[in-house]
């Protein structure tokens, strides 16, 4: 069974920073892209930034550098870093994988979601 595990939400003052990370396991054979989305209340879920398996990324205009994300394909971990980060940042961050196990069909995977907030 493959699973996402994220961690590194929470709770900071605007300009801060926050580092998520997010861990695939399970009996895996490669992992294509991998990405973090996020969602705000009343909000559809958004792309933020995205990293293929040869390192290549792209960002949501709002996070450019502000974000990075980067992956250890060796752990199988991908991370976002975070910094001077706004109110308007604020939302559940998702982890986002494109794994195929060993034995079966790439398909999409999703962490559970991890609470990031922005005060001001």
């Amino acid at each position: 069974q493959v699973q996402l595990v994220e961690s590194g939400g929470g709770l900071v003052q605007a300009g801060g920073s926050l580092r998520l990370s997010c861990a695939a396991s399970g009996s895996i054979s490669s992992i294509n892209a991998m990405g973090w989305y996020r969602q705000a209340p009343g909000k559809q879920r958004e792309l933020v930034a995205a990293i293929t398996s040869g390192g290549s990324t792209n960002y949501r205009d709002s996070v450019k550098g502000r974000f990075t994300i980067s992956r250890d394909n060796v752990q199988n971990t991908v991370h976002l870093q975070m910094s001077s980060l706004k109110p308007e940042d604020t939302a559940v961050y998702y982890c986002q994988a494109d794994i195929r196990p060993l034995g079966s069909y790439l398909g999409r995977y999703w962490g559970q979601g991890t609470q990031v907030t922005v005060s001001s």
